[in-house]
């Protein structure tokens, strides 16, 4: 007799990944990611800078970090980020597996459609691994912002955020209610073309006007610890006791930026930093120029006032070893309690903000690259 063949078990499909929800890698006390600048130093050029943006996204994938997200800024030499769209198509062509988004797009200096269509177009490039952060200020100075949108009141687009944001939901589902004047206009690429995905929307904020807008509409949240930390605990209070669940979220998701920077040793972190601090500084008084070196920032004359802006800033940057580093993550994580942290490396040099995500991902032993 011919013995029957055996039966083959079968496999069951893995769970798709949740858009939203991260998993921890290693030691690390949340799950990790990445927020870039594609900051430009002094010496450096904007490609120069793009290629250490693509370098980051590649080693942050390999090494387990959750998701990679672009900031926009606008006229400002020291960021090469005015386009976040733009760098995260570039992003997707090399990477396979992270999450990209914006961290975020500001939402006033656009037309939703225009929004809609670009991300839609992401998402299909790089499907269920799209997020589109949102934020309502304009990530540069007041006469930029009318530059950007065409009007002479940088803060109109701003106060019509909540009307904004839910036209450009209405885009992204392709769901305007009969009559209304933009029902036959649909976003391409979009659900009117059958595409099953959108990209996942989040709302970023640096108080607490979006942490209960998130909170209202179940969204996840992304807040600026970065260079708002003042605000971090009262904004995540608010967004966790105002949550509703939605079909997006069904329990309060907050994500908080943080600057981190690890070097092989103190005095390294020390001089990488200060070169934020001061381009910072030159930012807030109406001088924005290139990162500057660290023998430039040690040189710099600080005055009584600069110097006690420049200790309050670097309060807020996490650096040094990376055993200071993980430290100061695994406090800052427990002080929040923040669901996860984006991690952003600002120094003068490519190599300095690669390096520094190295020895983060090493100290937390996160998945080795293959």
């Amino acid at each position: 007799m011919t013995p029957h063949p055996q039966e083959e078990t079968p496999v069951e499909p893995s769970p798709a990944p949740h858009p939203v929800r991260a998993t921890v890698q290693g030691s690390a006390p949340t799950p990790l990611s990445v927020l870039d600048l594609a900051t430009v130093g002094v010496g450096s050029s904007p490609t120069e800078s793009l290629r250490t943006s693509v370098e980051i996204a590649k080693l942050a994938e390999a090494r387990g970090f959750h998701r990679y997200w672009v900031a926009e800024h606008h006229s400002m030499p020291g960021v090469a980020s005015s386009s976040p769209a733009v760098i995260l198509a570039h992003l997707a062509a090399h990477t396979e597996r992270i999450r990209l988004g914006s961290g975020g797009v500001m939402l006033p200096n656009h037309a939703p459609l225009v929004i809609a269509e670009q991300f839609g177009t992401l998402e299909a490039m790089a499907p269920g691994r799209v997020d589109l952060g949102l934020g309502r200020a304009p990530g540069t100075d007041g006469a930029t912002a009318a530059a950007l949108r065409r009007g002479d009141n940088p803060h109109e687009g701003a106060d019509e955020f909540p009307r904004q944001l839910a036209e450009l939901t209405r885009f992204l589902t392709d769901d305007f209610p009969d009559g209304h004047p933009y029902s036959r206009i649909h976003a391409v690429p979009g659900p009117v073309q059958g595409h099953g995905n959108t990209p996942q929307v989040w709302l970023l904020g640096s108080s607490g006007f979006s942490a209960r807008l998130a909170a209202t509409l179940g969204l996840p949240f992304a807040f600026a610890h970065h260079f708002s930390a003042q605000n971090t605990i009262p904004a995540l209070d608010l967004y966790r006791e105002s949550f509703r669940p939605s079909a997006a979220l069904d329990a309060p998701y907050a994500v908080i930026g943080v600057s981190a920077l690890a070097t092989d040793d103190e005095a390294e972190a020390r001089s990488q930093v200060l070169t934020g601090a001061l381009n910072m500084l030159r930012l807030r008084t109406g001088r924005p120029g290139l990162i500057p070196t660290p023998e430039e920032a040690a040189a710099y004359r600080f005055s009584s006032l600069e110097q006690e802006f420049v200790d309050g800033w670097l309060t807020n940057v996490v650096h040094g070893t990376p055993d200071a580093v993980r430290a100061g993550l695994d406090d800052l994580a427990k002080r929040t309690g923040a669901d996860e942290l984006m991690l952003t490396a600002n120094a003068h040099t490519g190599a300095v903000r690669v390096r520094s995500y190295e020895l983060i991902a090493d100290a937390y032993g996160l998945p080795t690259a293959s």
